[in-house]
């Protein structure tokens, strides 16, 4: 427990100092935004603000897991790193493209088949490391970080499937909640408050399956009533998950309206990415369907609205999706639907937390 607050508090404290400089850095480089012209007339004020903050959340979290395990004398897990290394990785292929906007001073960076290429190749090896029987990926029990199976709060072991396809499941989760959080990150602190809950429940996810891990005869090891969770490393999950919670808040502190300095890219791939990567070591994956609720819906109205342009040839459901530009441009001041989407993002948080835990109590 004390690695975890460890992390959180020192990747908190990382991310204030590191963003104040990151500011001060972008903004004499005149590494800026820049806005689509098709979006809400109200956004193009914040065209030149610094992008790329994402690079601090990046840097913190992982700084900060390290000199926690550190400080504990504790030696990282399998599982934590490969979360870093997925959660590094898209935050990389997401550097690129905010990189690539700003030297060539367009709104689009990597075109979208070499993101796609770059995204599915981080998660494919990442797919394939966490299933791999061998050790050091095989705890003493046997577990691999990943799972063959499809899972709720915990595996269905009617839901097995062979190895190709979890991969392939593994990959199509990444690419949809790194694109999620992607499209999420359209107002000021949105996307940044958003994570910060689904990391802040996943850490406390985390602790309870560490506290009601599985002994070799399947019975919870502090002999609670209740079922045991088969997940390794819960404990070191928890740790990076608290790294990244305290990661967006410090973020917050700058980015909420109006905001100093946008993730960018580097931020929303890495946080989307990190987020999936945590429901497949967790065995939660359809319960991050309901916790990164707001994502899902962000995702969606961006599905109908392609989808009912094209049926109807040329007639639009939403004034413009993602879903909260078409609050925008009903007249909504951009603080009214960030807090309000955030209070969407916790009534999901909770309920995920909810059923978590029922299922547990019937479980039992």
């Amino acid at each position: 427990m004390r690695a975890v607050l460890l992390a959180g508090g020192l990747s908190l404290i990382f991310t204030i100092i590191g963003t104040r400089v990151a500011i001060s850095f972008f903004a004499r480089k005149g590494y800026g935004q820049l806005i689509r012209d098709d979006g809400p007339t109200s956004h193009h004020t914040k065209r030149g603000t610094p992008t790329m903050g994402g690079l601090v959340i990046v840097l913190a979290t992982v700084v900060s897991y390290l000199l926690a395990k550190l400080i504990t004398g504790v030696a990282p897990s399998a599982s934590a790193l490969l979360l870093l290394f997925l959660f590094v990785g898209l935050g990389f292929v997401g550097f690129l493209d905010d990189f690539i906007k700003i030297y060539k001073q367009r709104n689009l960076g990597l075109r979208s088949k070499a993101k796609f290429i770059g995204q599915t190749l981080i998660a494919v090896v990442f797919g394939w490391l966490v299933l791999w029987e061998v050790s050091p990926l095989q705890d003493e029990s046997g577990l691999t970080p990943a799972s063959p199976m499809i899972s709720f709060t915990r595996d269905i072991v009617a839901w097995k499937l062979p190895l190709a396809l979890v991969i392939l499941f593994i990959v199509l989760l990444i690419s949809g909640f790194s694109n999620a959080v992607n499209l999420t990150d359209g107002l000021d602190g949105l996307a940044a408050g958003a994570s910060m809950m689904v990391f802040g429940a996943y850490t406390l996810m985390n602790i309870w399956q560490n506290n009601q891990a599985c002994d070799g005869t399947r019975v919870a090891l502090n002999g609670a009533s209740g079922s045991c969770y088969d997940v390794r490393d819960p404990l070191d999950l928890a740790v990076v998950a608290a790294a990244i919670t305290g990661a967006c808040f410090g973020f917050l502190w700058y980015n909420a309206s109006p905001a100093q300095i946008f993730m960018g890219d580097t931020g929303s791939l890495a946080l989307g990415g990190a987020v999936a990567g945590m429901a497949v070591m967790t065995r939660t994956e359809l319960l991050l369907v309901l916790l990164g609720g707001l994502f899902v819906i962000q995702t969606a109205s961006v599905i109908l609205q392609v989808g009912y342009f094209k049926a109807t040839k040329g007639k639009r459901l939403f004034r413009m999706a993602p879903l909260h530009h078409h609050f925008e441009l009903l007249g909504w001041e951009e603080i009214t639907v960030v807090v309000r989407f955030w209070l969407i993002a916790a009534v999901f948080v909770a309920a995920g937390l909810g059923i978590f835990y029922a299922e547990w109590v019937v479980g039992g």
